[in-house]
């Protein structure tokens, strides 16, 4: 819904656009998140908000994601006060090592 593509695209012009939720984070980190057209600014916010808690919640490691206390936490909230997850890759980093 926030990008308006699939979560995976093979036929992407750059490797850091074939992931999407890896898309997504370097849109945000970009300053991006401010093409929502007809969004007024309650609405950037809350898409915003969103868009953060979900990255956080994809992590591929286990204890990186928040528990559903503080994923409540973070959606009741102010965003200016989420921080942005590490960016989002689609495998594990302890599998690359071979650990």
């Amino acid at each position: 819904m926030v990008g308006r593509r699939k979560n995976v695209d093979a036929l992407a012009e750059h490797s850091s656009q074939i992931y999407f939720p890896s898309w997504i984070y370097d849109r945000y980190g970009q300053g991006e998140d401010k093409k929502l057209r007809d969004a007024s600014e309650d609405e950037k916010r809350l898409v915003k908000k969103i868009v953060i808690v979900a990255l956080w919640c994809i992590q591929m490691k286990p204890t990186d994601r928040p528990s559903m206390s503080k994923t409540l936490e973070m959606l009741e909230g102010d965003v200016e006060l989420l921080e942005m997850p590490p960016k989002p890759t689609p495998y594990h980093e302890d599998l690359n090592r071979g650990s």
